[in-house]
C-alpha cells in the first residue's frame, strides 16, 4: 500500500481550510513553505498540518494573526510570556464583554421605549441616535 502524499490541496483539506489560506499563512510567515522538488508539487508534513490546527484553535480565542505569530515563535521555551500574553488577551475580552453588556443594556432600553410609543410619526430609538 503505498502512502499519499500531502500537496497543499491534501493538506487544506485535512486542515479544513482552502488552499488560499495555506498560501497566506506561508506568505505572512505563519507556516513555512516546502521545497519545491523537480517533480514539482511540495510535500507538507504533517506538523504543517498542526500548525494550522494551531492557528485555528489561538483564532477562536481571539488571537490576532501577528499574536499567533508571537506565540509560535515562543513554542514551549516561555510559559511566563505565554501566560502574560494570554492575560493581556484575556482582560481585552472582558473590557470587550462589558462593552458589550452595556450597549445591550441601551438598546433594551430605546426597545422598551419603542414599544410604548403611542407616537406612530416618530421613532424615539430614531430620533436618540439623531440627537446623541
Amino acid at each position: 500500500m503505498t502512502s499519499r502524499l500531502t500537496t497543499i490541496g491534501i493538506a487544506a483539506r485535512k486542515a479544513g481550510v482552502n488552499v488560499e489560506t495555506i498560501r497566506y499563512y506561508q506568505r505572512i510567515g505563519l507556516i513555512d513553505e516546502p521545497e519545491k522538488p523537480l517533480s514539482g508539487f511540495r510535500v507538507y508534513p504533517d506538523s504543517a498540518i498542526d500548525r494550522i490546527h494551531f492557528i485555528q484553535r489561538a483564532q477562536m480565542l481571539g488571537f490576532s494573526l501577528a499574536e499567533i505569530k508571537h506565540l509560535l515563535a515562543l513554542e514551549d521555551g516561555d510559559c511566563a510570556q505565554t501566560r502574560e500574553l494570554a492575560e493581556q488577551k484575556l482582560a481585552l475580552i472582558n473590557y470587550k464583554i462589558e462593552d458589550l453588556q452595556t450597549m445591550a443594556a441601551v438598546l433594551k432600553k430605546h426597545i422598551r421605549v419603542c414599544k410604548t410609543n403611542k407616537d406612530q410619526q416618530t421613532c424615539p430609538l430614531i430620533t436618540s441616535l439623531v440627537r446623541s
